[in-house]
């Protein structure tokens, strides 16, 4: 199972990286490290049931099942806790990691609505990318029938490039399908 955005990113997109920006060897070219899944369940501190959902759509998107995060202090105007369960996330390397990215970009993102593109402007400086999306229901995998909530996520493409305008440029090259400047405003 090779998955086709590896394939492309080491046959073309690094020597296009290397004869645009001049990197003085393939191991400067900047590359996809690491993808954060990450599905934040607020409501869990009143129904504990709703993160085992939400664990259990996270692990059928990925692949991988997910980690659940606990909160690390309490806040009483929320009614939270120290240490209860909160979220879920997966972290995902490796071919799982190209696998999704290309479900992601070439499946998921154009059954969004009303889809014109995603934000560039979502970048941390550091040359990290991170996508919210509104709903789960956009990837195939998710049975329309068993969600019993609308649940957002976010998205980190964790990148080794060192700055934004590097990583946009890697993220375009792999087919993420950011929106038009002239669009945007």
């Amino acid at each position: 199972m090779s998955a086709r955005i590896k394939e492309t990113y080491i046959k073309t997109i690094v020597p296009r990286l290397i004869q645009e920006r001049k990197y003085p060897s393939v191991m400067a070219v900047p590359r996809l490290k690491k993808v954060v899944i990450n599905m934040g369940v607020g409501e869990a501190t009143q129904n504990i049931k709703l993160l085992d959902a939400a664990v259990v759509e996270l692990g059928q998107i990925t692949g991988q099942r997910a980690a659940v995060r606990r909160s690390r202090k309490s806040i009483a105007a929320f009614k939270l806790r120290q240490h209860m369960p909160i979220a879920a996330t997966v972290t995902l390397r490796g071919d799982r990691m190209y696998e999704f990215v290309d479900r992601l970009f070439n499946v998921a993102l154009p059954r969004v609505r009303d889809f014109r593109g995603v934000p560039g402007n979502a970048f941390d400086g550091r040359g990290n990318y991170t996508l919210g999306l509104k709903d789960q229901l956009i990837f195939p995998e998710v049975d329309y029938a068993k969600v019993d909530k609308m649940r957002g996520m976010n998205v980190t493409f964790v990148t080794s490039a060192r700055t934004d305008e590097e990583s946009k440029l890697l993220l375009q090259y792999l087919g993420m399908p950011f929106r038009n400047q002239q669009e945007a405003k």
